[in-house]
């Protein structure tokens, strides 16, 4: 029986989104097999693609022992995120992979949650709050935005990541082609 993996407060479900998945490896921070390994991006001096345990990022540990982060921090910053929340984020979530550079969204002055792939519906549906954002945010139209989400299929050249505020449950959401 595997134990019940850590709780991220951004990054809710991580093998939902794929960025955690069972695993018999050996984790490369503490050296237990616990069942499951990390399959985001990893930066620093080592090479550690898919080679951490999510408890080791959870606490801190891949970033004190082995230099490691998960989010590239200038979008939360940008954003004006309390420096406390960035280094959660960058330091003990498990990120999630992208075409170019991922990039975390932010709201009410905290960082949001990152619920995966948008699906069709989330898109098609999206509030016009919601479109708003996204074109504020890539400095885009509303003709873009049809442009762009017409025929829109998760894990296409087109991606959608699907943010949620956690203050006012506004959903915001990321954009990346191929």
């Amino acid at each position: 029986m595997r134990p019940e993996l850590p709780s991220f407060r951004y990054h809710p479900d991580p093998l939902a989104t794929g960025a955690v998945k069972p695993s018999s490896i050996r984790c490369a921070c503490c050296g237990e097999l616990r069942g499951f390994v990390y399959m985001g991006p990893v930066y620093g001096a080592a090479e550690l693609h898919e080679s951490l345990c999510p408890w080791c990022i959870s606490d801190g540990s891949a970033a004190r022992k082995l230099g490691a982060s998960f989010a590239d921090d200038h979008p939360l910053l940008q954003a004006r995120v309390p420096e406390l929340i960035v280094q959660e984020v960058n330091l003990r979530t498990p990120a999630f992979s992208s075409w170019q550079q991922e990039q975390w969204l932010a709201h009410c002055g905290d960082a949001c949650a990152f619920l995966g792939d948008a699906s069709v519906e989330d898109v098609a549906n999206a509030s016009e709050e919601t479109k708003l954002a996204w074109q504020k945010e890539y400095g885009l139209g509303e003709g873009d935005w049809l442009h762009i989400t017409q025929g829109y299929q998760p894990r296409g050249d087109q991606a959608f990541y699907k943010f949620k505020c956690l203050h006012c449950e506004a959903v915001r959401l990321g954009w990346d082609c191929s």
